[in-house]
């Protein structure tokens, strides 16, 4: 007899929380083997073909393409055994429905068929891990309130909701906090680790809230709303309280605002806002770059030092090298060589720092990223132990990894784990820039174009191929003198590649 088995969105690994539907691989009905891809995702890292533990009939699928699921959401349902082929599913394609649904338990006490022995964290080689039922929450925000309060009461502990983020279409307030018109009772339903951390850090309780997620699942997306609700709310009533022209308080236009607010998108109260306005959503890969450069701006003391350089030589000595017979090397991979030396000499600056512990810890290998812009944002592939690479190996590591870059098969292991960073910038046709530090590293050196410049050479003007050199550094790490010295010998390198000869 056939069983019906549930396929949940696994662990993809690097603390990835959650994926968006690229495109469905398979359609209900179709036959799949084990460990053949079903879905296409994008992480805040990489697209990501997903294989499947399982081989069957596929009975249902959840989520549309362009639908953003958390770890542990389900996928699919598919039909194992004996009588599988003639097994089809109870509810249309893509909905909810299905054999079996999210949090059920699909052939409850039977023992469940092999697994794939497949490499994503979160399902692997024998059994199917047991099933944890989700609580739903036991309301959802609405126009009643909970207890014995009255819509637009406003009364203490009344849970009054409205619609928008002074009250209304977000749930009610107390003690300036954003709640649920319904406590939850149980455990918070929530998978993500970040969500609670953006919670506690923000004295947010989770417990207050309700879940736009599958079985009420709380979100990212849900704290933050509420976040901007709060914040909304909170400037609102410092604005608006205070002295009326007739000597009351304006608690009476407080209402009219908030009835007033109802209508306005939530993070845009105050400004103007147009119909023909465009919103984007920051998720994917500009989410996550956002995330971080956002983090390294709020947490990091960054300082940038910069300097021209004469690249004449340096050039000169690449055109040498790919005359010569042998591989062709890149002017990256001659930049990436001497930034690992240059990090051997001033290793401050291939570090990190742990607040928790109130440590700097410094690297004892040198895994360099370099930023590659694609067509699905700007991406930080990692060259792992680039200090024990020669030119050549380089060469080809960045090769590899631009190409992968672009055609969006970067595992998160290869945009991970980065020490240091090599930012070209020049090849944009820009000179400058003040790099943001790739969080959680110490530092980032930023290369502009190598254009023809008046320079004086030996005493003589003449035109010389020159460069700005930028690094931007983590000045817990280190001081100017450590950074200065660092990006000095960075130029000295440049200008006489002959220098390197030292540290080879």
């Amino acid at each position: 007899m056939a069983q019906v088995l549930e396929f949940k969105l696994p662990d993809l690994g690097e603390g990835l929380t959650e994926a968006e539907i690229v495109r469905w691989l398979v359609q209900v009905g179709d036959v799949v083997a084990v460990d053949q891809p079903v879905v296409e995702v994008e992480t805040a890292k990489a697209m990501v073909e997903v294989p499947c533990p399982y081989g069957g009939v596929v009975t249902a699928r959840f989520g549309e393409e362009g639908a953003e699921l958390p770890v542990g959401a389900p996928l699919l349902t598919v039909a194992v055994g004996e009588g599988a082929e003639g097994h089809r599913p109870a509810a249309d394609p893509g909905t909810d429905g299905g054999a079996a649904r999210a949090g059920e338990q699909p052939g409850a006490g039977e023992r469940r068929s092999e697994g794939s022995g497949n490499v994503l964290v979160g399902y692997g080689t024998s059994e199917a891990p047991a099933r944890r039922r989700r609580v739903r929450p036991q309301g959802r925000a609405s126009g009643a309130t909970a207890g014995s309060g009255t819509a637009g009461s406003g009364t203490a502990g009344s849970g009054t909701a409205g619609a928008g983020p002074s009250g209304a279409g977000v749930p009610g307030r107390a003690n300036g906090r954003v709640r649920a018109a319904e406590p939850v009772d149980g455990p918070v339903p929530v998978i993500s680790p970040l969500v609670r951390r953006l919670a506690r850090e923000n004295d947010l309780d989770l417990r207050e809230l309700t879940g736009s997620g599958p079985d009420g699942l709380i979100l990212r997306a849900d704290v933050e709303y509420a976040l901007r609700a709060a914040a909304a709310q909170g400037g609102r009533a410092a604005r608006e309280t205070g002295p009326h022209p007739d000597g009351t308080v304006r608690e009476q236009a407080l209402a009219a605002t908030a009835g007033a607010a109802a209508t306005e998108p939530a993070g845009v109260a105050g400004s103007a806002v147009s119909p023909g306005d465009v919103r984007i959503p920051l998720k994917g890969v500009r989410g996550a770059v956002a995330d971080k450069l956002a983090r390294s701006r709020r947490e990091i003391p960054d300082a940038t030092c910069w300097v021209d350089a004469d690249a004449t030589e340096l050039m000169r000595a690449r055109a040498a090298m790919n005359a010569a017979s042998g591989p062709k090397i890149s002017l990256v991979a001659l930049l990436a060589r001497i930034c690992t030396a240059a990090l051997a000499r001033f290793p401050e600056l291939n570090s990190t720092v742990d607040t928790q512990a109130r440590e700097i810890v410094r690297f004892d290998h040198v895994h360099l990223g370099f930023a590659a812009q694609t067509d699905r944002g700007l991406v930080v592939p990692v060259v792992r132990d680039a200090h024990a690479r020669d030119a050549e190996a380089l060469t080809s590591e960045f090769a590899r990894l631009t190409e992968a870059a672009r055609a969006g098969r970067l595992t998160p292991g290869e945009l991970t784990g980065g020490t240091f960073t090599l930012n070209n910038y020049g090849v944009f046709g820009v000179d400058g820039s003040t790099p943001i530090v790739n969080y959680p590293e110490a530092a980032m050196l930023g290369v502009g174009r190598i254009v023809p410049k008046p320079w004086v050479h030996e005493g003589e003007l003449a035109v010389r191929q020159v460069v700005q050199l930028s690094l931007t550094f983590d000045h817990r790490v280190c001081d100017g003198g450590t950074a200065g010295g660092f990006l000095r010998y960075v130029a000295d390198c440049v200008e006489q590649p002959a220098v390197l000869l030292r540290t080879l």
